[in-house]
């Protein structure tokens, strides 16, 4: 229990190890690095926590969803855990929740690993064209086009993958069941109407990084129509050291193409001092 949350993770490695925490996405859980985990959990303490809104973590009835309060959670249980220092997975949702975290902690994040988790205007596709009619009028018809349907979940899972069959339905049937349940479409529209003010803070996000030249490797699926590649090459604009690589895969790229990622992320990690 972390300020009344009850919040439900995974975890695998060793206790000694260097931490690495995992943070998901929308409309995703921890549940979407259950095949990386054992992978980095030769060399890591890897850590996966579900956040707020999403997979099996319990909020109260009186928690404000909005991406600081994501933030403040996921503070608040890594000194539960008494974890200082750590490395950081970041996709999707997962980016603002940790750079707002390192706004607050700015020594916490020894590296960061950002797969199509975005911190730069130029890195929003689209999609976000619809959704920025909605921060701008905030109406609820506006909030209605961006009502979830179970085809827009799976298409976020299928959409750019060299073979859309090889990706495993339990995926978007989990995130689709989960969804499902009572006050769902509130909190999630609610998120949708907050991500404004990650944008906002973009600027900071970036000030930190130059700040603090963390070491950061971008391996970003190309064929991502939310985050598009620009928003992985900004990454070098603040972090000249960055490291920045693309597979031919989608948003949720692990699915398509885990063993790319995972060799790319223990190499990047063995040369990192947590």
């Amino acid at each position: 229990m972390v300020d009344k949350v009850k919040v439900f993770y995974r975890e695998a490695g060793q206790p000694s190890s260097p931490v690495v925490l995992l943070l998901h996405g929308f409309p995703a859980s921890s549940f979407q690095y259950r095949d990386l985990m054992p992978i980095l959990a030769q060399k890591y303490r890897v850590i996966a926590p579900d956040l707020p809104g999403f997979g099996f973590t319990e909020a109260p009835e009186d928690f404000k969803y909005t991406f600081d309060n994501l933030s403040n959670t996921v503070a608040a249980f890594l000194d539960t855990l008494n974890i200082k220092r750590f490395a950081v997975y970041i996709f999707d949702y997962g980016a603002p929740t940790a750079f707002r975290l390192a706004l607050k902690r700015p020594d916490a994040i020894t590296a960061i690993v950002t797969q199509n988790g975005n911190a730069y205007e130029e890195g929003l596709g689209e999609f976000w064209e619809v959704v920025k009619k909605y921060w701008k009028s905030g109406s609820e018809e506006d909030g209605k086009a961006l009502a979830p349907t179970f085809d827009f979940f799976k298409w976020q899972y299928v959409h750019g993958a060299p073979d859309p069959d090889s990706v495993p339905p339990e995926t978007y049937n989990l995130d689709w069941a989960l969804v499902q349940r009572p006050g769902q479409g509130e909190i999630q529209l609610g998120l949708f109407y907050d991500y404004r003010t990650n944008v906002e803070l973009y600027p900071k996000f970036q000030e930190w990084m130059r700040n603090s030249q963390v070491p950061l490797l971008a391996v970003w699926g190309k064929n991502d129509p939310f985050f598009i590649p620009p928003g992985a090459e900004a990454y070098k604009r603040d972090l000249p050291n960055a490291i920045v690589k693309f597979v031919d895969g989608p948003h949720f790229a692990l699915e398509t193409h885990l063993e790319d990622i995972s060799h790319e992320m223990l190499d990047f990690l063995a040369g990192v001092k947590f």
